[in-house]
């Protein structure tokens, strides 16, 4: 991708890393007059980092992903993805800004169960207009562990280790700057944990994508380049 190619020339000619996200004076509440869910001063993610955030339940992790990607807009305050300012988009614009930039696996996978494995991640290369969609979409797939007829297969009669992979496949076909992953592995048992695990790091490692990874099992916090407590970059003093 080009503009990926531009960020490693970027750090290689200044020695520092590309922004992927930044956020300034964001704070975000749910209801006007109240309370902010999210008061962050500031807060960035640079090219190829991986970022364990956690927190406690109902403390703004979600809700902070939902801004990340588009989905949500700050009360006030900025948040950029390269270099955009997601509330200056229209909601079209942030759709079509989502599609080619950035990656979301859900902790439900969200596939569309009778979409084959195969459609589900080329109807994501569909939206963002990526080219060679379906040879980009078998190349995942395949490294993934989803060949032959399992490709062919409707999302809701593949096994949950299945879908895992093709949500990766999906999240990843269009080759995004940023990755947000929330608590993919809250119901999972730890070896199909870890193997989830070892699938999603190792295809960010190649594609030298940002990743920031949602969980409450900390255990999984040593496999990442930055552990980070939502605590300490908000300054919102109650939960939701």
């Amino acid at each position: 991708m080009l503009y990926q190619e531009l960020a490693l020339l970027f750090a290689s000619t200044t020695g520092d890393r590309f922004l992927v996200m930044s956020i300034d004076d964001l704070r975000f509440c749910y209801d006007r007059g109240h309370s902010p869910v999210l008061d962050i001063p500031h807060w960035k993610v640079s090219a190829g980092e991986h970022i364990f955030l956690h927190g406690p339940s109902g403390a703004g992790k979600s809700t902070l992903l939902n801004l990340m990607a588009g989905t949500l807009l700050p009360s006030s305050g900025k948040i950029e993805i390269l270099g955009k300012q997601l509330n200056k988009l229209s909601s079209g614009q942030r759709d079509k800004w989502r599609a080619r930039h950035i990656g979301v696996v859900f902790q439900q996978f969200n596939l569309i169960p009778y979409l084959t494995a195969d459609k589900n991640v080329q109807l994501a290369a569909y939206f963002a207009k990526t080219p060679n969609a379906t040879q980009r979409a078998h190349e995942l797939l395949a490294a993934l562990g989803i060949k032959g007829n399992l490709r062919s297969q409707p999302a809701s009669q593949l096994s949950i280790g299945q879908q895992q992979r093709v949500a990766i496949a999906r999240a990843l076909v269009n080759q995004p700057e940023l990755l947000i992953v929330d608590e993919p592995t809250a119901a999972l048992d730890r070896a199909n944990r870890d193997t989830f695990m070892s699938l999603l790091l190792d295809q960010v490692q190649q594609q030298g994508t940002a990743l920031v990874f949602v969980s409450h099992d900390q255990s999984l916090a040593n496999a990442f380049t930055k552990v980070v407590a939502l605590a300490d970059i908000n300054q919102a003093q109650g939960l939701r």
